[in-house]
């Protein structure tokens, strides 16, 4: 009688099992992401040469301009009134434009280009993603808007310090200055969640610079009453904004940290809205 031969014994190495994805990891393939792509690098030099290239060219024409001309006397009475707000102001006015479109293309270009299919193939786990994102962004946006709005107000200072004296120690200076790259950092990610929840650039772009340009101009022509008074308090650029302003003038319906507040919570709602229809929505 004949035996089966003894089966071969069985050579190949253990395969581990695959490990999940913590969020650490997600925040360096979000961070790889964002940094990788070329208009991200060329977004934020056009904001930093936005908000210091008009501080410097704003001050110096104040400076050189200063006692001349038929309103002098109303436009350095001004100046004098409200420094920081004038060093800062052109600046991160428009500069927030640039944080804006850049918060909405970090995450409508994964989608018109495909990659947000193999983001999600590679972390089914959907909120966690957009989460890293966001924090990413956040930290990102943060870091850079608070050295150029410190940078920019020590330069607009030096400029105009011959006819005005300001310094971070005088009440409400350092709170300002730190509130303006704030309130950029937070517009950033209400931009952000704006283009999670439309999905295409120019739309995402459009409505946010709608909410942050036209919507106001259009809000100033309503009556002067208590309720079209608490509309344009309640605008999330006006609220927010007033975290970057040294006084809060007699009109003024919120604090500056209750008009932060105000803008945090229509991030958060937005936020939190685009996460729900990434978790529902196909890729």
């Amino acid at each position: 009688m004949t035996t089966a031969p003894a089966a071969a014994p069985d050579t190949r190495a253990a395969v581990p099992p695959a490990r999940k994805a913590g969020f650490g990891h997600l925040l360096i393939s979000e961070w790889t992401k964002i940094r990788s792509v070329r208009s991200t690098v060329w977004t934020l030099i056009l904001f930093v040469v936005i908000v210091i290239g008009l501080t410097v060219l704003i001050t110096s024409l104040i400076n050189g301009s200063w006692g001349t001309g038929p309103q002098s006397g109303s436009r350095d009475a001004s100046v004098l009134a409200d420094p920081v707000g004038v060093i800062l102001g052109v600046g991160v006015g428009l500069g927030q434009l640039t944080i804006a479109v850049l918060g909405v293309m970090v995450i409508t270009t994964e989608y018109s280009t495909g990659v947000i299919r193999a983001s999600l193939l590679a972390v089914p786990r959907r909120v966690p993603m957009l989460a890293a994102k966001a924090v990413v962004f956040a930290i990102l946006i943060l870091i850079l808007a608070e050295i150029v709005c410190f940078g920019s107000f020590f330069i607009g200072a030096a400029i105009l310090h011959s006819h005005v004296s300001v310094s971070l120690s005088d009440p409400g200076v350092t709170r300002a200055v730190v509130g303006a790259g704030l309130y950029l950092t937070v517009l950033g990610l209400f931009a952000l969640a704006v283009g999670g929840l439309l999905r295409h650039t120019a739309a995402g772009i459009s409505t946010v610079i709608g909410i942050i340009l036209v919507i106001p101009i259009i809000a100033n022509f309503l009556p002067d009453n208590s309720v079209d008074d608490h509309i344009r308090a309640y605008l999330p650029a006006a609220a927010g904004s007033l975290i970057s302003h040294v006084h809060q003038v007699s009109g003024d319906l919120l604090s500056p940290w209750q008009g932060f507040g105000v803008l945090c919570l229509y991030t958060a709602i937005l936020l939190g809205a685009a996460a729900i229809l990434l978790k529902r929505r196909d890729a």
